[in-house]
């Protein structure tokens, strides 16, 4: 669990640390509010596309060796930033490092949800989360922080050698069975002794992996499409991540051309709201969602809705004129932190809703469907409308506010199925170990072994 946390962290901090350096990266390479909104989204983009092959990948070969690679493959990558020129050459190294968390969150997810049972699931998920938001916060203030006094291409340096050192710990963490916990919570627990087998990646050629890919995917993506509580769960998702990521990336703005913050003061004071605000939101929001997982029907679906339209709501109240900055930030704090509450229990209830053998895949399309349908142009459109608004954040933020409540509603809507869905996979569970029964009893019958 806090392995797999360090792993989100470190990929947190190299995102945001860019957000931290943003004012400081424009006046030096003389750039717009719309290209430094792009820099932020291409990120994003090239995240979705490549999370759901990221999480057929994840499915069907050694998630701890393929979360491992990628934290050096991405610790390389954040480094060349430093180096690059213009904006054309930061906008592909940016895009590039979308490759990172696209692989590494549904591997992370699908480990998660078989290192621990339905019960604790809440729990195990917000602190995975309060690391995100540590690194979040931590990117943030270090980047804005580092710019001020050192420039900001030694920003991106900082952020390298962490991830080598988190990437060795990754390499040490046992390969569960997929369904582990599933068996765990219905009292059979697997033989850790086992080696988890994985097909080797090419084994018959590239060419045949890329068609074998696609018709996988296929199949993964209907089967997922038919569990009801995942239809109402990725458009939902989708349409409030718009909100929230446009906030992310343009508080720091806010702060600066509206309540006239310095930069770099600007920048830690939005990175203290995330860690004072979420640390405490996501680790209740986990215990919430253990807690009430069976008291209250769809519970993991209903909580994020509830917390997600009230901590909406403070966030839009923050941005009403001639509140003063402390202010501001007290209901920014709140805001943050209802918010966040949803976190754990909508990962949780995701979890619950599917398979062991499609984890990967379904928290793949939730990553796809967040960013096509909700992040990717969150920040271009935040930053545009502020360019439109004659550099105005707070209109811009006001503007793009609306979606949250629309997606919590829809997830309202998910509650009403989610109990089922998640009996349907215990109930798939007890006959597959049922025919197993069975199939051993024949095949010890054909041996002589027993009596038929």
């Amino acid at each position: 669990m806090w392995v797999l946390g360090l792993v989100i962290m470190i990929d947190q901090i190299d995102q945001n640390v860019l957000r931290g350096v943003a004012s400081d990266l424009q006046k030096d390479l003389n750039l717009s509010d719309a290209q430094i909104g792009l820099l932020l989204s291409a990120f994003v983009l090239v995240n979705g596309l490549i999370s759901v092959p990221a999480g057929y990948l994840a499915d069907r070969f050694i998630r701890t060796r393929t979360v491992g690679h990628t934290v050096i493959a991405w610790s390389g990558i954040s480094a060349l930033t430093a180096a690059m020129p213009n904006f054309a050459s930061l906008l592909v190294v940016r895009g590039a490092l979308g490759f990172g968390q696209a692989v590494t969150e549904p591997a992370c997810a699908s480990l998660l949800a078989d290192y621990y049972p339905a019960e604790e699931r809440g729990l195990a998920f917000s602190v995975q989360q309060v690391l995100t938001f540590v690194g979040f916060g931590l990117g943030l203030g270090l980047g804005g922080v580092a710019a001020n006094s050192f420039g900001w291409r030694v920003a991106f340096l900082l952020v390298c050698t962490p991830g080598v050192l988190i990437a060795f710990f990754v390499y040490k963490l046992r390969e569960p069975k997929r369904g582990a916990a599933d068996r765990a919570h219905l009292g059979v627990i697997d033989d850790d002794t086992e080696e988890v087998e994985s097909l080797p990646l090419f084994e018959h050629g590239f060419k045949r992996f890329f068609t074998d890919m696609i018709d996988g995917l296929k199949a993964d993506m209907r089967t997922i499409w038919q569990i009801t509580t995942m239809k109402y769960a990725l458009i939902g998702v989708s349409t409030l991540l718009f909100t929230i990521t446009a906030a992310a990336a343009a508080l720091p703005q806010f702060y600066e051309k509206q309540l006239d913050v310095a930069s770099g003061k600007a920048e830690s004071l939005v990175g203290l709201i995330v860690i004072l605000g979420a640390i405490p939101g996501v680790l209740l929001g986990g215990r919430l969602a253990d807690r009430f997982a069976t008291r209250i029907k769809g519970a993991r679906m209903a909580i994020p809705a509830y917390c997600l339209i009230v901590g909406n709501a403070l966030f839009v109240t923050s941005y009403i004129p001639n509140i003063p900055l402390g202010g501001v930030l007290l209901l920014e704090a709140l805001g943050l932190f209802v918010t966040v509450m949803a976190v754990p229990a909508l990962r949780a209830g995701l979890s619950d809703a599917v398979p062991a053998h499609l984890r990967g895949a379904g928290f793949g399309a939730f990553n796809l469907f967040s960013v096509i349908f909700g992040q990717a142009a969150a920040s271009v459109v935040v930053f545009s409308l502020a360019g439109a608004f004659d550099h105005n954040f707070r209109t811009a933020l006001i503007i793009v506010s609306p979606p949250v409540f629309i997606g919590a509603l829809v997830l309202l809507k998910a509650r009403d199925h989610l109990d089922e869905d998640a009996a349907k996979i215990f109930e798939a569970i007890i006959k597959a170990m049922q025919e197993q029964q069975e199939r051993d009893a024949e095949d010890a019958a054909e041996a002589g072994e027993i009596t038929p």
